[in-house]
């Protein structure tokens, strides 16, 4: 008995081997990703420097909040992913809610980020602190992605409005932006909150 495999369409076909979002976003991701890359490594080296100092400003910073925000920015990434499922589908409503729900989930990571800033500093831990200089840098350039992120999903909020045509590639390449935020954030609360 010969088996042969299944038949398929051609627009399935084409879609499986889709990478997906454009050339553009793929280079601005990847040159984001090097910056961040080469920041992580500096900071790894000052670290190993001053081992016990960086160890003990680290107990100053809350697990819980670092915990609390990584679930937060997980979840979004979830939603984000739903929505691109969606849009594949032509669920169009529901694509815009997980997009609403993942902007959501970004102003709650704003929002924490803020409330733990303010804590810090109002406990005297500054720039003036070397593990707190990386700290602020690390956690305000990554915030500022995440801004500029969710201004990225209101843009895929309004192309998903145009009930005219949705460009499916438009919500891929929010979401790509929007899974790179979440990737880096993973690794800041691996280097910065937990590694001791």
């Amino acid at each position: 008995m010969i088996l042969s495999a299944p038949e398929t369409r051609p627009g399935e076909a084409r879609r499986s081997r889709h990478l997906p979002g454009d050339i553009d976003m793929w280079v601005m991701i990847l040159g984001d990703l090097f910056f961040f890359g080469a920041y992580f490594v500096v900071y790894m080296v000052f670290r190993t420097r001053s081992a016990d100092e960086f160890s003990a400003a680290q107990q100053h910073l809350d697990i819980g909040i670092g915990v609390a925000n990584t679930v937060v920015l997980l979840t979004s990434s979830m939603f984000v992913a739903l929505a691109v499922i969606a849009v594949r589908e032509r669920a169009i409503r529901s694509a815009r809610q997980l997009v609403f729900a993942a902007a959501a989930c970004g102003l709650i990571f704003t929002l924490v980020k803020i409330f733990e800033w303010h804590r810090e500093i109002s406990n005297g831990h500054t720039v003036s602190e070397e593990f707190f200089s990386f700290y602020f840098v690390l956690t305000g350039v990554h915030l500022a992605h995440l801004l500029l992120g969710m201004l990225i999903l209101g843009i895929v909020v309004r192309e998903l409005r145009d009930t005219a045509e949705q460009r499916v590639g438009i919500v891929e390449q929010g979401a790509l932006f929007w899974h790179m935020i979440d990737l880096l954030w993973v690794v800041i609360f691996a280097i910065v909150y937990l590694m001791r």
